[in-house]
């Protein structure tokens, strides 16, 4: 198959679904017809689409956990409990890892092994392996609409099995839920793989079902400059769409500083519509999702639900549509049910608290909005140039190029030449550039407000600047400044 961003033909389609529908057993259980009579037989609140719509005109934040366990009636207990007791607006069917490398039988062993010992030995839900009827119990068992979150390179049978399951909201992307996870799966490959999940989704969406599309903007959540994961998202959102998608949930990971992040949140749907309207293509819903700090949490409850309700905050005054809630056990492992919820609560009552205000437009705030217009717009330009008019083939040579380069990512495809740091204030900046396409303008801004951090804190700027960055949040501060 060519990569190319033009939507693929029904011949390749159905060749390529032949090969994933028997990549395990319950393939077999995966009728599109049955599928698309399902979903319109879904009442209005249960499916993603309508709900972030309605939240959108109404100004609203939704707040949603990540969850999953081994077997399928402690999956349904788990996400009731994170409905009722947490009070989640969206739940989320969290993937386990074997599940997520297409380890299909090892997933079998953890649901047998979690069976046999009586508690969760998978991190996450095996969708695959619980099948179709499965899915649609789970979606059958709550109130609420239902995600399927994960961090697969090939979700093509995962896409299938859930989408038919009743899911109605699918997580990921080619680039990322490949560089930030993934060594040695090249980006081609995952872009198509990730072609065949939009045009699936596509398929849905002509016959009038409504599946929303979610990037999964944090990458690497770890001191990621907006601008950075605002390319990928948007290419990601240009893929999707080019394949008949047309509800998008774009992302954005927390950073620290209220301004940056705010200014981020603002800026994220503003270049999604420039870009897809530049591209020719049809207007869409556009809605984000701003995530809780990715990075290390404290171990102390207290200051852990600290870091919590400042994610709550910026999600707030940045009037994200919906945001992923972290738990007060995020440095201590996977959470208990109790602990989810309770994260849930403390973010649900700093969201209805200023559900009302807004941040004022400030000589700050504007000067973050631009800048990351303008390093946006720098790098996406750079990518369609590459590509000449392909966005797909535009992202693979951007890559190559170091155009995008994605801070600490396993991936052979990824530079890893930029170097990010924090300025005197917290936000985001970049150390050293890489081959970003950054003008001189822009550069120097950089340059100047980590120079500033440098002469506040009586050192120059340098790579240890970085690794305190990377442990501050976790020792109780947000930039890593030398003790004493």
């Amino acid at each position: 198959m060519e990569l190319t961003v033009r939507q693929m033909d029904v011949e390749e389609f159905q060749r390529q679904r032949q090969e994933v529908l028997g990549q395990w057993e319950t393939g077999k259980e995966v009728n599109f017809e049955d599928a698309v009579a399902y979903h319109k037989a879904l009442p209005k609140s249960k499916i993603f689409a309508e709900k972030l719509a309605e939240g959108k005109a109404k100004g609203i934040t939704f707040a949603q956990p990540r969850a999953g366990v081994a077997l399928l009636n402690e999956h349904i207990e788990l996400l009731r409990f994170l409905q009722d007791e947490g009070g989640a607006d969206f739940l989320p069917s969290t993937i386990d890892s074997y599940t997520r490398q297409n380890r299909y039988t090892e997933a079998q062993a953890g649901i047998e092994e979690s069976a046999a010992i009586g508690r969760s030995m998978l991190n996450g839900f095996p969708a695959v392996n619980h099948g179709v009827a499965a899915c649609r119990q789970v979606v059958e068992s709550v109130q609420v609409p239902v995600q399927v979150r994960h961090g697969t390179p090939d979700a093509r049978l995962l896409a299938e099995i859930t989408i038919a399951g009743g899911f109605t909201d699918y997580e990921g992307g080619g680039i990322s839920y490949n560089i930030p996870y993934s060594k040695d799966v090249s980006i081609e490959s995952t872009i198509k793989y990730w072609q065949y999940v939009d045009r699936l989704i596509g398929l849905y969406e002509e016959q009038g079902v409504k599946i929303n599309r979610e990037p999964f903007g944090p990458l690497t959540g770890t001191l990621v400059p907006p601008a950075i994961s605002h390319a990928v998202a948007v290419i990601e959102g240009i893929l999707a769409v080019a394949q008949g998608v047309r509800s998008l949930t774009l992302g954005y990971g927390q950073c620290g500083n209220l301004l940056q992040d705010v200014a981020a949140l603002h800026t994220l749907p503003v270049l999604a519509e420039e870009y897809l309207a530049k591209l020719g293509y049809p207007k869409v819903m556009i809605t984000t999702v701003f995530h809780q700090w990715m990075g290390g949490f404290p171990q102390d409850e207290a200051k852990a639900f600290g870091v919590i309700s400042w994610g709550a905050v910026t999600a707030a005054l940045g009037k994200a549509s919906k945001v992923i809630v972290k738990t007060p056990h995020e440095a201590l492992g996977i959470p208990t049910k109790e602990a989810n919820a309770a994260g849930i609560r403390t973010t649900k009552q700093v969201l209805s608290m200023l559900k009302d205000q807004t941040l004022p437009m400030t000589k700050e705030l504007a000067l973050e909005e631009e800048m990351i217009l303008a390093e946006t717009r720098a790098i996406l330009d750079r990518v369609l140039d590459l590509g000449e008019g392909d966005t797909a083939v535009g992202v693979v040579r951007a890559f190559q190029a170091g155009v995008i380069d994605v801070p600490f990512a396993p991936s052979r495809y990824n530079s890893g030449k930029i170097l990010p740091a924090r300025d005197t204030t917290g936000a985001v900046r970049l150390l050293d550039f890489g081959n970003i396409p950054f003008d001189e303008t822009i550069k120097e801004f950089h340059r100047e407000r980590i120079a500033q951090r440098g002469r506040d804190e009586g050192r120059d700027p340098s790579f240890q600047m970085v690794i305190d960055d990377i442990y501050a949040i976790g020792k109780g501060m947000l930039v890593g400044r030398p003790r004493g």
